[in-house]
């Protein structure tokens, strides 16, 4: 071969290669969901589901509600500029930050903020500046949902923490009394589908709910922020009760509700309903993996964002 064409062969080698290098650093910058994987901390932080694991068991003991806490705290944190742990942050003036906390659609409502500081407490003293707030709601929430008899999953890991909120696009959570269009659409905005829509309402398998929420509303006797179970049959337990309850047009929230009872159910999510009501399998199935599909809503890898030191606000100083 001539030098010349061995030369150019050379050049576009290199050229290839370079292409590729760039085309995975824009991947892993832009927050693809390649980023994560179920593996990303078990060289430098062994051990985080079993520390995240413990600290929720603790917290159970002296907190029944505790599990179905932590898996909205992870539903109503990736509705909201992605899985970026942007709802632990506190009202913070001196870095612009104004909670999302606040909003109609976690106020006096969302909880569990307490536990989720233990966790990052726990993980800090084992392994510093390493697992994410955004993480720790990602596990929690799968661990929360085992513990109380629920499938368990492997968890993609490898997000960063956001340093700013979305008051906007929290203010758009769905709601106890959108209807069937409304959250139709609220999900397709996010990329879930029917299924997801279907499958992660389940999740009200488990739980309470202020009263003045539900289709009765309170009795005479009720304060307005009195509690009632999700699930009147179990609770507690994570199981496919929740969608025997939807059958029987019985189910507490509006939101659940129609997705039987409105007219466009019928050809969309009301057969999911009958599916998952005769299948406990194929609801865990599901659930599963629209959990990870949920996940996988822009989070921020790579140089982007940060690993906060605590959860509750941006760091003040680089710290990684």
């Amino acid at each position: 071969m001539a030098p010349s064409s061995s030369l150019s062969s050379a050049n576009l080698l290199l050229t290839v290669a370079l292409v590729l290098l760039l085309s995975h650093g824009a991947l892993a910058h832009s927050g693809s969901r390649a980023g994560l994987t179920s593996s990303f901390y078990d060289s430098s932080c062994l051990g985080t589901r079993d520390i995240v694991r413990r600290v929720i068991q603790d917290a159970r003991v002296a907190d029944d509600r505790i599990l179905a806490s932590l898996i909205r705290l992870h539903f109503h944190d990736c509705f909201v500029n992605g899985c970026d742990g942007s709802l632990l942050l506190d009202d913070d003036a001196s870095s612009g930050i104004r909670t999302e906390k606040k909003v109609p659609g976690n106020n006096r409502s969302a909880r569990g903020f307490n536990v989720v500081d233990d966790i990052k407490r726990a993980l800090e003293k084992a392994c510093p500046g390493i697992v994410s707030c955004s993480d720790i709601l990602a596990l929690a929430a799968e661990i929360s949902v085992e513990l109380a008899g629920g499938p368990s999953w492997s968890v993609p890991l490898g997000r960063r923490d956001g340093t700013k909120t979305n008051i906007e696009s929290a203010n758009d959570l769905p709601r106890p009394f959108d209807s069937l269009e409304i959250l139709q659409e609220k999900f397709k905005k996010l990329g879930l589908d029917n299924t997801d829509l279907v499958a992660l309402q389940g999740a009200h398998t488990f739980g309470r709910a202020q009263c003045q929420f539900t289709q009765r509303n309170c009795t005479a006797r009720q304060d307005r922020g009195a509690l009632v179970n999700l699930d009147g049959v179990t609770p507690d337990v994570f199981d496919n009760k929740y969608y025997d309850i939807l059958l029987q047009g019985r189910a507490q929230l509006p939101s659940d509700q129609v997705m039987m009872s409105d007219p466009m159910a019928a050809a969309t999510t009301a057969p999911i309903v009958r599916r998952f009501s005769g299948s406990q399998k194929d609801f865990f199935k599901n659930f599963a993996a629209s959990m990870v599909k949920m996940g996988n809503i822009s989070p921020l890898t790579g140089r982007d964002g940060e690993i906060r030191k605590s959860c509750r606000r941006v760091n003040k100083k680089p710290y990684y």
